[in-house]
């Protein structure tokens, strides 16, 4: 009995590691504390928009569509191809909530660029964690581990509120856009959440290369802006697309357009010839109807996964650089 009280006292009396953060991760919080809040901010005014767009701002604006008959096919005094003050007040705040949630990414990188990286080796921080117990690559990986958790922490719930929003009110849906416009496509899948991510890793390349604060936050903003804007060109390729012709010209849209053009007798495509029935066009290439690529609303997930797949592998590469570079430096091992 002795031996036992004996053995088991020392478990008893070794110290509890904390619950709370500490280390380098509390460092990390405490040096960003400004930044922090202004994520907790940021998230917490878009997740307040979409609510009220979930709640009293789709029931005023229901409540002036019926009232308004618009919604029973009767031509009312209002004009049903405008919304009234309700109605429009709705469409803006889902085309402002949805913008908040495409420029996260930017703003991210341009913080991880500037902030997280640049300023951290140009002032010397790093270097001083470097020689606190704190390896070069244990530092690395904290900058991209601890952000990367609250983007994901605060990206993740308003891609869930916005897709309950957008689902809950389809009848309020044509004055704000379509379920393919590149901001409601990223906010109603995870999208949102891997651009995020992919803005915090290319920006600590970023910063990594420039080891500027001003340098870092001003290319990583540019670079970032433009090559997600871009990478929208991309998305309608990225899963094969259903093609429909007609003898006459479309009317409406059947989807997220991916090309679109004339045919001939033979079924020859035409890119670039749209005649719009004018009959010399159509003699001069033979034309006999057009056609249009497109992808229908059932293809929301296999595009969503492949733009997924090749924005967390284009993230995982700009870590991976950020690491190599740090080791060619420093010599740390990764």
């Amino acid at each position: 009995m002795t031996t036992v009280t004996t053995a088991e006292a020392p478990a008893r009396n070794r110290p509890r590691r904390p619950l709370t953060p500490h280390g380098l991760t509390w460092t990390l919080l405490r040096v960003h504390r400004s930044a922090l809040w202004f994520w907790v901010m940021y998230v917490a005014v878009i997740a307040a928009a979409l609510l009220w767009l979930y709640g009293p701002g789709a029931h005023a604006a229901m409540d002036e569509l019926v009232r308004s008959r618009c919604r029973d096919g009767v031509i009312p005094e209002l004009d049903c191809d405008s919304p009234g003050p309700a109605g429009a007040r709705w469409d803006a705040i889902v085309v402002l909530a949805g913008s908040m949630i495409a420029l996260a990414p930017v703003l991210i990188a341009t913080w991880a660029g500037g902030s997280l990286i640049g300023r951290a080796l140009e002032d010397g921080t790093a270097r001083l964690a470097w020689t606190q117990s704190v390896s070069p690559t244990r530092w690395l990986a904290a900058q991209l581990a601890v952000p990367a958790v609250l983007i994901t922490a605060g990206m993740l719930p308003l891609t869930l509120l916005h897709r309950m929003m957008w689902a809950a009110h389809p009848e309020l849906r044509p004055g704000s856009g379509y379920w393919f416009d590149s901001r409601i496509f990223d906010a109603n899948g995870i999208v949102a959440t891997v651009d995020s991510l992919f803005g915090l890793a290319f920006g600590v390349l970023v910063g990594m290369v420039a080891r500027r604060s001003m340098t870092g936050l001003g290319v990583s903003l540019g670079a970032t802006g433009f090559g997600l804007e871009e990478f929208q060109s991309v998305v309608p390729y990225l899963w094969p697309a259903e093609t429909r012709k007609v003898t006459v010209d479309f009317s409406g849209s059947l989807g997220m357009p991916a090309g679109e053009g004339s045919y001939t007798a033979t079924g020859a495509r035409l890119p670039d010839v749209l005649c719009g029935g004018r009959a010399s066009c159509v003699a001069r290439h033979h034309v006999v109807g057009e056609y249009r690529d497109y992808h229908p609303a059932a293809h929301f997930w296999p595009l969503q996964l492949m733009e997924t797949g090749i924005l967390l592998t284009l993230a995982a590469l700009a870590a991976l650089t950020a690491f190599a570079l740090l080791r060619r430096r420093t010599g740390a091992s990764v």
